[in-house]
């Protein structure tokens, strides 16, 4: 756990800092109630023996409670070096979570709302999977599972190893078949397809938030902006990724935003990832080309909060599904490395 975390701030003090996002919503009132809920929230974690995990998309508030802040990738490696906690509270979506808990069996993995689902594990199911996977056993008898970690843990434990947007390709590349099943975003199974001269067969799925960018959007910016440099996730669509100059995971795109020399930014992926880049690089320019993702937005501070007085809500999973979700996570760990 980060000691330095755990400093009080104070409501003023939190105006500032988040004074840089522009947003009319972090009024003084907002803030004095926020900086409460922190402190508060900083006890609660030393009297449970409490880590909070925090994905990149989540509210600005969020960070200022988080042990761990990153991508999907960088979490699912924090979720398993986990030390010295009784506790995790996953400020993230529900699949997360569950990947928290696949590590961390004897710990209690807690989720502040329940209804903090993601569109694009929810597009599929183990079942649809199994089918899938004995149909095309038939035509590549070398074919392997590779379940991007947007996924349930059972879809998990059918595949023989999971990637995040950062590794996809790496983990295509390295993984011992020609043929490969990605499940379940097809926009990022295209982009790991230019990269790669294996057969990539994708799944029927995509993230609502990244697919419904579109290219006019991007141009208009770039029209209005000459010179800004578009950094695209690549859940976003084949046409958008093929205007911009880098795709990049979101932590990557942090590392590149700090490291070069422009100074003007189009982000292209969620929302909250632009709050952080604001918040954390002042000295430049970030602009949106980004949706709201509902699902990472219904955690709050105040669920949170509530989340660590309770002790709610738990994930569980069965062990068999939890042993196989791990195996195939401890998989992309190695092949990533």
């Amino acid at each position: 756990m980060d000691e330095s975390a755990e400093v009080a701030i104070g409501a003023s003090e939190l105006r500032d800092k988040l004074a840089v996002l522009g947003n009319d919503s972090y009024t003084a009132e907002t803030c004095e109630r926020y900086a409460e809920m922190i402190a508060e929230i900083k006890e609660l974690k030393k009297a449970r023996r409490a880590v909070v995990l925090a994905h990149n998309y989540q509210r600005p508030e969020i960070f200022e409670v988080a042990d761990f802040i990153g991508d999907s990738l960088e979490l699912a490696r924090n979720a398993r070096d986990v030390r010295n906690a009784d506790v995790i509270v996953f400020c993230g979506v529900h699949f997360m979570a569950e990947t928290a808990k696949v590590f961390n069996p004897e710990r209690k993995v807690l989720l502040p709302d329940l209804k903090a689902e993601c569109s694009l594990a929810d597009s599929v199911t183990a079942e649809a999977l199994a089918e899938r996977k004995e149909e095309l056993l038939k035509i590549y008898p070398d074919l392997k599972v590779v379940s991007y970690v947007n996924c349930t843990a059972d879809v998990k434990a059918l595949s023989d190893a999971c990637c995040t947007s950062a590794n996809a390709a790496k983990i295509v590349e390295r993984i011992d078949s020609e043929n490969i099943l990605f499940v379940p975003d097809q926009n990022l199974a295209n982009y790991v397809q230019g990269q790669t001269r294996k057969r990539v067969i994708s799944w029927d799925g995509n993230c609502y938030v990244h697919h419904q960018i579109t290219p006019d959007e991007v141009n208009k910016v770039k029209r209005a902006l000459p010179g800004i440099k578009v950094i695209a996730h690549p859940e976003c669509r084949r046409d958008v990724l093929a205007i911009a100059d880098a795709v990049l995971s979101t932590s990557a795109m942090l590392g590149y935003a700090r490291s070069s020399a422009a100074d003007k930014f189009l982000v292209v992926t969620e929302c909250g990832l632009s709050d952080r880049l604001l918040m954390e690089i002042p000295d430049k320019h970030f602009y949106k080309a980004c949706k709201l993702c509902r699902f990472m937005k219904m955690i709050t501070l105040e669920g949170t909060l509530d989340s660590l007085r309770h002790l709610r809500y738990e994930i569980e999973l069965t062990e068999d599904v939890r042993v196989g979700a791990k195996r195939a996570l401890e998989r992309m760990l190695e092949l990533s490395v």
